[in-house]
């Protein structure tokens, strides 16, 4: 920063004024009481390098930014997602099955879902390879990723991922 820069930094479709440091007069100042306090005890200013941060984000938080030093002014649009539920991975047992080929062999049909989600993708793994993977966009929906595995190690992983879904087979399909 310069001695005479005056940096501010504003949020929304007003440019409402949230944090501002005059270097001349040495002050900084966090305007975080404004908007419904939506910013409250959320802003600080670096104020070595006049950097903005927000701490805790939410999807509040999304919009528009604006950042004016002196004359220059630069945009930056801010996306903050709602936290993603924990993922569920059930079986069913009447579709788990022993293979009359071989004993060693077993099948099952697992599904990992979640609900009241929007913009998140299901895949399931096996190690790093990806198996199956389903994607939304939709707001507010249920998501299931169904998976019919074929497995002769019960200690093999299968992971559903989508917010660290995963666990071991053996766990989900019993041995029929």
């Amino acid at each position: 920063m310069m001695d005479d820069d005056l940096i501010q930094w504003r949020f929304g479709s007003e440019n409402t004024l949230i944090a501002k440091i005059d270097v001349m007069a040495g002050s900084i100042s966090v305007y975080d009481d404004v908007l419904d306090e939506r910013f409250r005890d959320r802003l600080k200013l670096d104020h070595q390098t006049g950097s903005l941060i927000i701490t805790d984000t939410r999807t509040e938080h999304t919009g528009l930014y604006q950042l004016q030093i002196n004359s220059v002014i630069k945009n930056f649009s801010l996306t903050v997602y709602a936290r993603l539920p924990v993922p569920v991975i059930s079986s069913n047992s009447s579709q788990c099955s022993s293979s009359s080929s071989s004993s060693s062999s077993s099948y099952c049909s697992l599904v990992c879902s979640v609900v009241n989600v929007g913009h998140v993708t299901l895949s399931w793994y096996t190690g790093n390879s990806l198996l199956s993977s389903i994607s939304v966009s939709d707001l507010s929906i249920s998501l299931s990723q169904p998976l019919e595995v074929e497995y002769q190690d019960k200690n093999s992983l299968i992971g559903g991922t989508s917010m660290n879904c995963s666990m071991k087979l053996y766990t989900v399909c019993q041995h029929y």
